[in-house]
């Protein structure tokens, strides 16, 4: 009995045979089943799916867990996933639709998902849509996202696909969106050749840059992205918007002192970004540095401190400064950079209390000289010199100390180079 005319158990058996015979390569097999019209060349199969590779569900939708384990496929589907391209072979010449997606992926969505460029070539030899979104919203581009996709990348734009066609969902990512968030620089460097707008926004109205800025702290390790930071110099080279605002107002350079990302945060004001640009909630980068100082350990607060207090940072309120002890009692050069930012600050009741006992007496010297400098007693005359110089230079203090005639020492000092002690 063949096709639609075999009994339930003989379908089910011609089935399995299919399934096995694809997950082995064994296109012979698959060419006879075909041929004896024992199966439907777009029969659709129930496998293992738990990384969703082969799914792709509309972005909103409450799914039980047991959905996201198992995924809805054909063979044209599995044949990608598995690399085997005799068996793609025979189910194209056996007419497979090619676009179909039984749960919510084209099989050329699969190709870019594995980064299978020759199962992409003959995919798109055969009628596949470069352009077409799966179910959440995603061109194949978009789900070029390693390294290893590069080539996939550059087939689907060689053969005309949108370089800046955004997802159609909620989040309206461009490519260069998604490699920023990813880090991918060579696909960076590939789609701008191709003419990817480096300023687009997405949904809420973030760009590559301040997408890339973000994700250079890969939170889980605690640890910064060198590709992320290559991604923000080249975007920045090829005059990327270091101002740009997002939806609430927040600039890349929020995004890096966020992060508490040093690197980024002079990568950034050396490019132009403006120390003192303010959120919706009326917040600078300096004061978003202080809310994460606590929870980042992989960072050097106070060289964030240092840099944006060099590029015109406007000091934290004296009358909030207990706010910074208590956010960098562990870092007391971070402590030490601020405080050197003040001609004058006197301590209060609540800058003690602010610093747990342990910490103080890890820190004792360096404690013991804040409190004597901060009573009623004034600065030294070098260090209100300093705060002169530091007035007058105000936001060029990063290029006009070092261009002083002065020993380097005293560059040093000037740009609140910290020294464990304040005096």
């Amino acid at each position: 009995m063949h096709g639609s005319t075999a009994p339930a158990g003989g379908f089910k058996l011609a089935k399995k045979t299919f399934l096995e015979a694809l997950k082995s390569n064994d296109y012979k097999t698959m060419e006879d089943l075909l041929l004896e019209k024992q199966i439907d060349v777009d029969t659709v199969f129930e496998v293992e799916d738990e990384n969703l590779i082969l799914a792709s569900y509309k972005q909103g939708y409450w799914l039980p867990g047991y959905k996201l384990k198992t995924s809805w496929a054909t063979g044209l589907h599995l044949a990608v996933m598995y690399g085997h391209l005799e068996s793609l072979m025979v189910l194209l010449n056996h007419k497979a639709t090619i676009n179909c997606r039984p749960n919510g992926k084209a099989a050329i969505h699969v190709a870019c998902e594995v980064a299978n460029v020759e199962c992409l070539k003959i995919l798109c030899k055969h009628g596949a849509k470069i352009n077409c979104f799966s179910m959440s919203g995603h061109a194949p581009l978009h789900f070029c996202t390693t390294k290893s996709s590069v080539p996939c990348a550059q087939q689907l734009i060689w053969r005309g696909a949108n370089v800046n066609i955004k997802t159609n969902n909620q989040d309206e990512e461009t490519p260069l969106h998604t490699v920023a968030r990813f880090g991918i620089p060579e696909l960076v460097a590939f789609y701008v050749e191709q003419g990817a707008n480096v300023d687009a926004i997405n949904a809420h109205m973030e760009t590559p840059l301040a997408y890339a800025a973000y994700w250079a702290l890969q939170y889980k390790e605690q640890i910064y992205s060198t590709e992320h930071h290559l991604i923000c110099r080249m975007l920045l080279d090829y005059k990327a918007e270091v101002n740009s605002r997002d939806e609430d107002f927040k600039s890349p350079l929020h995004k890096a002192a966020w992060n508490c990302d040093h690197v980024l945060l002079n990568m950034l004001l050396e490019a132009g970004a403006e120390a003192n640009i303010m959120d919706v909630n009326g917040c600078a980068p300096i004061q978003y540095v202080l809310k994460v100082t606590p929870v980042r350990p992989a960072a050097q607060p106070e060289i964030c401190y240092q840099l944006l207090l060099n590029h015109g940072a406007a000091r934290i309120y004296p009358l909030q400064f207990h706010k910074v002890l208590q956010a960098c009692h562990s870092h007391p050069k971070a402590v030490e950079v601020v405080i050197n930012s003040y001609e004058h600050i006197r301590s209060t009741s609540k800058w003690k209390a602010a610093i747990p006992d342990d910490v103080f007496e890890r820190h004792q010297d360096f404690y013991n000289s804040l409190f004597s400098v901060c009573s009623n007693s004034p600065r030294s005359l070098m260090h209100l010199c300093r705060c002169a110089i530091r007035r007058t230079l105000f936001k060029r203090c990063h290029r006009g100390v070092p261009l002083l005639t002065i020993p380097p020492s005293l560059k040093k000092y000037l740009l609140l180079e910290p020294e464990g002690i304040v005096y």
